[in-house]
């Protein structure tokens, strides 16, 4: 085995070695509640990976605990998202579905023993009962139930005899525990849901903890790898096992830092929103970091295979460059596909002393690449070329065509301009050239003219027109926060671009290098003969970096480091109280909980916000993103805002009296101006429109405007939701409300 070794291949090793197991079994447990994007790639690759290495077997197993949320569609793209990157589960498909009976059954066994009672608190007492990271928290007085009455009511709640929320199922262990997540955690709530697969057969749904380590148990597995984001979990995973007193062998948890990417976002949430926004064309969309969008846009499974392999596993969290995503790319397509010419932005060049046709032979791989394989390229009088091949006045250094410079035509002959055609506007329309006929490209030129370049072009006659989606990162900025990051130069639609026949006609492969532009795939969805589409993959060399620099006027200011030669620095005693508290207290993600844990103005200013609108997740939202971000341009006492003026537009979005893409433009303001946020929008009329009379007209005019997607949408293409939905929003300068406008186009489609 040549992997390199890293810290859970040496756990499985001791383990093997040690006799605790005798074969590894691991799993691969998405929530089927939307796409795998690219941090899956990495957790497959890790769970199938170790399983692979060491002759055992992966599980792939549906976390289905959640009914309001999963769909089957979702499932269907966990499925083909592993086998695409080229892992096979075998017979070992499974749903925590499938195990709804056994862990009822080991809540009732809890239940006996002591361990578990029915709480009727409800979810806010829950919460406040709870205690903070430095006061015990204090148990239900319906703790004391009796077993036959925590027995009678789990019956009930069972068989739907009471509402959402009006008892839960909880661990009876201890309320003072150091770690918030083990005072008498939840082990059930009810949900009268339609499960997907389970149909309507449960009212009550075992929650993550419980039902996530008890799955692993029956399963067989050996070791549950999770991300670092259930590290405080794990206690509650070995407490379910120990106290069942299972029999051995039984799985352990061990954690590994998640898969983050600058210039992209992979909160479930937000990928959520830019799809059902219509920011993006669907769930594949190539702009996304999903499976499925790197999929279409023709990216392959074996470079994201090595550049998770690159990556390595590690115990703390970091930023992975896109760039390094993107070379892995490129270094997988180079040594494999085919070179061929297209002119993405075509100019007409006449060879006026140039008569009749012929066809040049063309190697379709460089020297250095060791594949056969050739075509025919038809030259004629009339070519195009790329318009920014030609300058009529040169910068220095410019090599291509200009009126005293020729330039080698690829694979052909050496051309020179001798007049320059322009329309009453004085744009170039044309180029009057002359070739040199004993300049033929390989053994038979003889004529002894040196030039600097050679340029791609293709014969006006046979060239085929085709579309071209040139796709670049969806988002501007390297840490990107919400939707006013997006990039509005992430797509560009060529219509008309030019590439030679074969391309075409002859098919030799999928995947191609247009010569001097990058490369690029047939779209698997809207490629025809009849209209050939072709998405960029990846440039010939990283770009953007160039791009970003020659835009950056001034060094903006660093956030404060957090690592120390290369590990991330300890927290304090204090920074780690409020990490606890906004963890287990506040239900904050570990991100967010760490930033504000770390950064004391943000921490006060979050509390503060806090204290004036208790909605602590959207609150932290603001406060690490937009707060934090207005930080690194001023000084503290600078901030034209208060804590109150963030507390009032949480208020607004909470009461969906705006929409969070319009609480964007109203902070923005806000900042600027130190202005109330309520007379902002007010000013502004910037109020969400949420009333199905006002959105109706506006979704039948932009349906009426567009009748030949409305066919391809009742043909079968769904994605299209997203374009309606879109251009409903676009129309409504962002301030319809999302959720009504997808509703009310789904039914107006149907």
């Amino acid at each position: 085995m040549n992997k390199k070794k890293d810290f859970l291949r040496t756990i499985v090793e001791n383990d093997l070695k040690s006799g605790k197991y005798k074969e590894i079994v691991t799993r691969f447990p998405p929530e089927p509640n939307g796409f795998p994007h690219i941090g899956h790639a990495k957790s497959i690759s890790i769970n199938f990976g170790i399983a692979r290495d060491y002759n055992g077997h992966c599980n792939l197993r549906m976390d289905d605990t959640n009914p309001t949320k999963e769909d089957t569609k979702y499932v269907h793209a966990l499925e083909d998202a592993v086998k695409w990157l080229g892992f096979d589960w075998g017979e070992h498909l499974y749903f925590t579905s499938d195990y709804f009976s056994q862990i009822h059954d080991y809540a009732i066994k809890l239940i006996k023993m002591g361990k578990a009672y029915v709480d009727s608190l409800c979810e806010d007492e829950i919460r406040e009962y709870r205690g903070t990271v430095t006061q015990p928290g204090k148990r239900s007085k319906f703790a004391q139930r009796s077993v036959e009455e925590n027995l009678d009511l789990f019956e009930r709640m069972k068989n739907g005899e009471f509402k959402d929320g009006e008892h839960v199922l909880r661990a009876k262990i201890d309320m003072s525990a150091a770690n918030m997540k083990m005072r008498d955690p939840l082990l059930y709530r009810i949900r009268h849901a339609h499960h997907f697969r389970a149909g309507d057969k449960w009212s009550i749904y075992p929650m993550y903890d419980f039902a996530h380590c008890l799955s692993d148990y029956i399963e067989g597995i050996t070791h549950s790898i999770c991300t670092l984001e259930f590290e405080n979990n794990r206690d509650i995973y070995d407490w379910v096992l120990d106290t069942l007193e299972l029999k051995p062998p039984r799985p352990y948890q061990y954690e590994f830092a998640r898969l983050n990417i600058n210039y992209t976002v992979m909160s479930k949430r937000k990928l959520l929103e830019l799809v059902e926004g219509g920011y993006v064309s669907g769930w594949d969309d190539p702009r996304l970091p999903t499976i499925a969008g790197y999929r279409r846009r023709g990216y392959t499974p074996e470079s994201i295979l090595n550049f998770c392999d690159q990556i390595g596993i590690a115990k703390a969290n970091s930023v992975v460059d896109v760039a390094q995503l993107e070379f892995c790319i490129r270094d997988g397509l180079n040594p494999k596909v085919p070179r061929v010419l297209c002119v993405l932005d075509p100019l007409k060049v006449t060879i006026e002393n140039y008569e009749g046709s012929e066809e040049l032979e063309a190697p379709y791989y460089p020297h250095d690449v060791p594949k056969e394989g050739s075509r025919k390229i038809p030259f004629s009088k009339e070519i195009y070329i790329e318009k920014d091949d030609f300058a009529e006045n040169p910068p220095k250094g410019y090599f291509r065509l200009t009126p005293e410079q020729p330039v080698r035509l690829r694979h052909g002959y050496i051309i020179s301009c001798k007049e320059v055609i322009k329309d009453e506007n004085g744009n170039i329309t044309e180029i009057k050239a002359e070739y040199y006929p004993d300049s033929k490209s390989g053994a038979e030129d003889t004529s002894g003219i040196k030039v600097k370049s050679a340029i791609q072009w293709v014969s006006v006659a046979d060239a085929k027109k085709v579309e071209v989606r040139l796709y670049d990162r969806l988002f501007k900025n390297e840490a990107p926060e919400g939707i006013e990051d997006l990039n509005p130069n992430s797509l560009q639609i060529i219509k008309n671009a030019f590439i030679e026949p074969a391309v075409i006609t002859e098919k030799p492969d999928e995947r191609f290098q247009f010569e001097r532009q990058g490369y690029f795939y047939t779209d698997p969805i809207d490629y025809s003969d009849e209209n050939p589409v072709f998405n960029k993959i990846v440039g010939l060399k990283d770009s953007w970096a160039k791009k970003a620099k020659t835009k950056q006027t001034a060094p903006k200011p660093q956030p404060k480091k957090v690592q120390v030669d290369g590990e991330v620095a300890p927290m304090t005693d204090e920074q780690k109280i409020l990490f606890e508290k906004y963890t287990n207290e506040l239900r904050l993600n570990s991100e967010v909980s760490n930033t504000l844990a770390r950064d004391k103005f943000l921490s006060n200013f979050f509390e503060d916000a806090l204290c004036a609108f208790n909605c602590p997740v959207s609150i932290s939202n603001i406060v690490v993103n937009e707060v934090a971000r207005e930080l690194k341009q001023a000084q503290a006492d600078e901030l034209k805002f208060s804590a109150g003026h963030i507390s009032q537009l949480v208020k607004m979005i909470d009461a969906d009296t705006i929409s969070s893409k319009i609480a964007k433009q109203v902070f923005e303001e806000m900042a600027k101006t130190g202005e109330n946020p309520t007379q902002i929008v007010k000013a502004k009329g910037l109020v969400q429109i949420s009333d199905p009379a006002k959105i109706s007209p506006i979704i039948d005019e932009i349906i009426s405007n567009n009748p030949d997607n409305v066919a391809k949408f009742k043909a079968g293409n769904t994605k299209l939701l997203g374009f309606f939905v879109g251009q409903v929003l676009k129309k409504t300068g962002g301030k319809a409300n999302p959720k009504v406008v997808n509703e009310l186009v789904a039914q107006k489609l149907q």
